[in-house]
């Protein structure tokens, strides 16, 4: 259980915050930038449901899971993991939320469910088909650029070392944006528009 005693500390007047090990860092760390971006991102699944019908529970277990996520990219990998990994196992730290294979392999069995309730596309899909619809897909590109920001700070601190974050975490974030585009699939009710080329538009 997470207690907040007050919304203001004045700690971040001079650029920085802290990560959750208590580590000082820039507020234009890439790691800060990513956790913004999912703030982001949950507020505007929060439009989502607040604009009405659609995919209610899993838009709201959904916010849930982005918190997960986001104390994974806020908790660099301790000391103990001292040499670094090709991305794939992921990690795990006693007392740490991390991303597991589980959920990753979770998502895309929901992904999948939801892709074969659909009609296959045979072209993009325009942010379209109704409110909830259109604010899903909004939140889609604010995942996608969350995904960006932690793969810069990838790059910066590595994966599945010391410092580092956990690989897993950027799969399912990856997964997330594809996740949310089928949930607006789905909210939109058949009522897709595809984009067509200039030439099919000038037909």
């Amino acid at each position: 259980m997470v207690t907040i005693s007050r919304l203001y500390t004045g700690r971040g007047d001079l650029g920085q915050t802290d990560l959750a090990n208590g580590a000082r860092v820039a507020k234009t760390d890439w790691r800060i930038v990513a956790l913004g971006a999912l703030s982001e991102a949950n507020a505007t699944l929060g439009l989502a449901l607040a604009a009405g019908a659609g995919p209610a529970e899993a838009i709201e277990a959904l916010q849930q899971e982005l918190f997960d996520l986001g104390a994974d990219i806020a908790m660099p990998l301790p000391l103990a993991d001292a040499a670094c990994r090709a991305p794939g196992p992921g990690a795990t730290s006693a007392g740490a939320p991390r991303i597991s294979p589980e959920q990753v392999k979770a998502i895309e069995t929901q992904i999948d469910g939801l892709s074969a309730s659909l009609p296959p596309l045979h072209s993009f899909v325009l942010p379209g088909g109704g409110e909830v619809a259109v604010r899903l897909h909004l939140a889609a590109t604010v995942l996608r650029r969350a995904e960006r920001a932690a793969w810069a700070a990838a790059e910066r601190f590595g994966t599945d070392c010391a410092g580092g974050l956990n690989s897993l975490a950027l799969s399912y974030l990856n997964r997330l944006s594809d996740l949310v585009f089928a949930l607006a699939r789905v909210a939109s009710q058949g009522q897709e528009t595809l984009w067509r080329s200039k030439a099919e538009r000038a037909g």
